[in-house]
């Protein structure tokens, strides 16, 4: 049986250099949380704005029982760190390096059937939403091959939902 996981679902995205301000946004979070669990990382059109620029977005659920609130302080401290201008009025339309999302609050395997149009009205994050979900829950995923291949610090994570465990004593850091 899965124990019952209350935590947050972020969506994550960059279209100015994703490869590397992906990466860089799971390590940092990792500075903040003892684990992740990914989906699978994908390519995406920009939507809700003029760019020529794709984004990579994952979509990441972190165990735990802060505050809305102060997992918002540390979202918006990450994307202030890799570059993005919270002050810009424009910054919702413009590029950029890193974006954090907390889409909801959830509790798992107990809200297996939310469904992602209930969790936020950003469609392109669904097929993500659904598939990390299930993988949290225990349920099969779908394989998909449209996932991109990252890397940070020697850890391979995208193709597919991953959970990502820091060790706090060395700053290692796995896949299982």
């Amino acid at each position: 049986m899965i124990t019952s996981r209350l935590g947050y679902l972020l969506g994550v995205g960059s279209n100015i250099k994703p490869e590397e301000k992906i990466p860089q946004i799971i390590g940092l979070l990792l500075q903040h949380f003892s684990q992740l669990t990914l989906s699978r990382v994908v390519w995406t059109p920009p939507i809700g704005m003029n760019s020529q620029y794709d984004f990579l977005n994952v979509v990441i659920f972190i165990e735990t029982t802060m505050t809305i609130s102060a997992l918002k302080i540390i979202c918006n401290d990450i994307e202030v760190r890799l570059g993005r201008d919270r002050t810009d009025p424009e910054r919702k339309t413009k590029d950029r390096e890193a974006d954090l999302d907390i889409l909801c609050e959830t509790r798992i395997p107990e809200d297996i059937q939310r469904t992602p149009a209930s969790i936020t009205n950003e469609y392109f994050l669904y097929p993500m939403i659904t598939e990390i979900i299930h993988f949290l829950a225990g349920l099969p995923v779908e394989p998909n091959s449209s996932g991109v291949a990252l890397e940070t610090k020697g850890l391979a994570f995208g193709k597919t939902p991953a959970t990502i465990y820091r060790n706090a004593d060395s700053s290692n850091k796995s896949i299982i």
